[in-house]
């Protein structure tokens, strides 16, 4: 007996029992529903949390793009980090070079600390211990903030970037195009051109602060505000040297390795290796590590639940066996019939399980629709981005084939191992 024939036989018995079929069905409906809603909740809730630090603090997320922080400290007596004793200017441009040809990595911003004594604004001299040199990605690659007014400086232009903070600690606030006095500790007078205002602190922080607690902040370019250097082990050469990198990473599924990779360079033969003393380290940390914690957490919160909801998968299955075990037994006499005209056990073997796979696939696909319904409601609710991932839609219908073969594997043995006399005479 064909396969056509097989589907034809099987579509006639269930629509011949159209509420028992759809009782047995119900099961699975709800089982493959609930691991749809549940997987769809929780790949919205990673969207969610991935569109969160991809927005960065300045636009309401928690880290902004994926980067981490490189620097030295010391280290303790066991090997491990301790504290203080960090912010040593020893990462050269060498290394920045080395780090920028890295697979995985975007970008490296460095930055490093200018000593100041004070900043002159119309008149108004106002102590100021430091400022931070650094390039204009450092805005656009490290989530510093927003610009209330104005955009970045220029490479090797005496032109600064303040916070609002920064901006309104003298008795007139400083606006874009104004011009201030840097005076650095040793006497040394810059005047510069403000280009723009920020609207929070530029930190790194994790997930930044509220404005009125933002200290006040200048930032420059390192030519011709930065002048720290050393001589690179590498090049031989007078380079500047900075105390702190921000290695940003081409996307957030990259972060790892990236990671791997620049703590590899940074044992190995790097100049900031070389020009550390030895009671100090390279310290590379990844800024939204918190954020991949709380989506590992989403992830294994989804996975427990969808366990949970497996059981009534279960319960589908056991409906399936025993409708059709019971299908046996109401048809014995037409399967005496059907092995008295011919037909062989495996063609009665083969006609059970293609209804219970019929009955299976009917339950997954209608699932798969109460579970996009279910998912897009739920997301709804809780303002989320609604995330359907297709994969487990294929499945799905897998599964909801596997079980109507599992659950009518037995019933259909049975139905086949009947003996066409003892059928025949079935009453």
């Amino acid at each position: 007996m064909d396969l056509f024939e097989n589907l034809r036989m099987a579509w006639r018995t269930i629509r011949g029992h159209r509420l028992r079929s759809t009782l047995t069905t119900l099961g699975v409906v709800i089982g493959i529903g609930s691991v749809i809603a549940l997987v769809t909740l929780g790949a919205s809730l990673q969207g969610a949390i991935i569109a969160d630090v991809a927005a960065g603090p300045s636009n309401g997320g928690a880290a902004g793009p994926p980067k981490m922080t490189v620097g030295s400290q010391l280290q303790s007596a066991d090997g491990g980090s301790g504290e203080g004793g960090g912010g040593l200017a020893v990462f050269t441009e060498y290394d920045i070079q080395q780090l920028q040809g890295t697979e995985g990595v975007e970008t490296v911003v460095p930055q490093g600390s200018v000593s100041l004594s004070s900043v002159t604004y119309s008149g108004q001299p106002v102590a100021k211990s430091a400022m931070t040199a650094t390039t204009p990605a450092y805005f656009s690659q490290t989530g510093a903030g927003n610009f209330s007014a104005g955009g970045p400086f220029s490479p090797g232009e005496q032109e600064v970037v303040l916070n609002e903070a920064a901006a309104t600690m003298f008795k007139q606030n400083v606006s874009v195009g104004d011009s201030i006095t840097v005076t650095r500790s040793g006497g040394e007078r810059i005047n510069a051109t403000v280009l723009g205002i920020l609207e929070g602190s530029s930190s790194s922080s994790e997930f930044g602060s509220s404005d009125d607690s933002l200290p006040p902040e200048i930032y420059g370019p390192t030519d011709p505000f930065y002048q720290t250097q050393l001589v690179s082990p590498a090049t031989g050469e007078n380079q500047r040297v900075y105390s702190q990198l921000t290695v940003v990473a081409v996307d957030h599924d990259q972060i790892d390795p990236v990671s791997k990779r620049v703590t590899d360079y940074f044992t190995a033969d790097s100049d900031a290796q070389r020009l550390l003393p030895s009671s100090h380290g390279v310290s590379v940390q990844v800024v939204d590590e918190s954020v991949r914690q709380m989506q590992s957490l989403v992830s294994t919160f989804t996975s427990v639940v969808t366990g949970i909801a497996v059981i009534s998968l279960i319960v589908g299955a056991i409906g399936i066996a025993n409708i059709m075990l019971v299908s046996v037994t109401e048809r014995t006499r037409e399967i005496g019939i059907m092995k008295a005209v011919g037909f062989q056990n495996r063609d009665i073997l083969q006609m059970f399980l293609v209804e219970a796979v019929i009955l299976g696939l009917a339950g997954s696909v209608f699932g798969i629709i109460v579970g996009v319904l279910a998912g897009y409601g739920t997301t709804a609710f809780l303002a989320l981005p609604f995330i359907f991932p297709i994969e487990w839609a294929g499945i799905a219908v897998a599964v909801g084939m596997l079980v109507g073969v599992v659950a009518g594997l037995y019933p259909a043995w049975n139905g086949a191992r009947i003996d066409p006399i003892e059928a025949l005479r079935y009453e």
